[in-house]
């Protein structure tokens, strides 16, 4: 990793120099914009849209649009004008519970690694904070921008979380939430044995991104000039016809999976009953699904 900015940790009269690294990175499978003939690469211009002049990146400013159609132009100038109290510097605002932050307000992570000399002070706000079961909240400016921050730590590192504005969190208006919805007892009462029946530690190791592992072997088999052929979406199950039948069902198999047992040969009638509503649906809906997924394979093939 290489560091992208260096600052400081002011707390009180304390100062603790420190490196900032990006904490995390998106697995991703990347592409370009491509000529579908040649397979050539796509290339764009910058245009003036008044003069239709192409302009160089060194011309180009940052414009604010008013209401009225005009242009405010801001430049590299104008913007190294502007105060950041906290350049350079990680201020501590406050010190508050870690469960009192609504993590929405999360934005992005990076690590903090000693500087120079500040390892012993570094180590010493690092134990001290752990102790406390507290994390701090801060004020930092990167990449020109000014935001809070919540600072805790993880396997012995300082993890520094910038955090959204309370303006920029949306207010969750939906037309439901004023709906009176009628839920029964024994309804909930199922839903909680359904939770109850799938709690477990959380390990991230258990989970993958099997989309794009699926992506990656697409492309590993166009390299090697395979023949490729697109795999069968999964059918969606439709909704339930009994809210009660479904729950039930679906606490049954979370208990036979736990328990590592074989899924029975004839279902109860709960579960038929859950399903009686997507079975139908699934009959109707074959013959269309299946018209549409064979010339695809047909064309996939004709391609490799």
């Amino acid at each position: 990793m290489r560091s992208i900015w260096k600052g400081a940790i002011s707390f009180g009269l304390v100062t603790i120099p420190v490196k900032l690294y990006s904490a995390t990175e998106q697995k991703d499978v990347t592409f370009h914009q491509v000529h579908r003939e040649d397979g050539g690469r796509i290339k764009y211009k910058r245009v003036c849209l008044i003069d239709g002049e192409e302009v160089p990146y060194s011309d180009i400013a940052k414009g604010y649009e008013l209401a009225t159609g005009e242009m405010v132009v801001l430049t590299d100038e104008d913007f190294a004008d502007l105060p950041l109290t906290t350049s350079r510097r990680i201020d501590v605002l406050q010190f508050t519970p870690a469960d009192q932050i609504d993590p929405i307000y999360f934005a992005k992570s990076y690590y903090l690694e000693p500087d120079g000399q500040g390892a012993k002070p570094y180590v010493l706000l690092r134990d001290a904070l752990e102790r406390s079961g507290q994390v701090a909240v801060v004020k930092v400016a990167l990449r020109q921008r000014e935001s809070l921050a919540a600072l805790r730590v993880r396997d012995g590192v300082f993890v520094l979380e910038t955090m959204l504005w309370p303006d920029e969190i949306r207010e969750a208006d939906f037309g439901f939430l004023e709906e009176d919805v009628d839920v029964r007892p024994q309804e909930l009462k199922m839903a909680e044995s359904l939770i109850e029946t799938m709690v477990a530690d959380f390990d991230p190791t258990e989970y993958k991104d099997a989309y794009r592992e699926a992506l990656q072997e697409v492309i590993e088999a166009k390299v090697a000039g395979k023949e490729v052929v697109a795999p069968e979406a999964p059918a969606e199950a439709g909704p339930a016809v009994d809210l009660m039948a479904a729950l039930r069902a679906s606490v049954e198999a979370a208990k036979r999976e736990r328990q590592g047992a074989p899924a029975a040969k004839s279902p109860g009638r709960a579960a038929k009953a859950a399903a009686s509503g997507s079975a139908a649906r699934k009959a109707a809906s074959d013959g269309a699904d299946e018209e549409e997924k064979a010339p695809k394979k047909r064309k996939t093939r004709r391609s490799a």
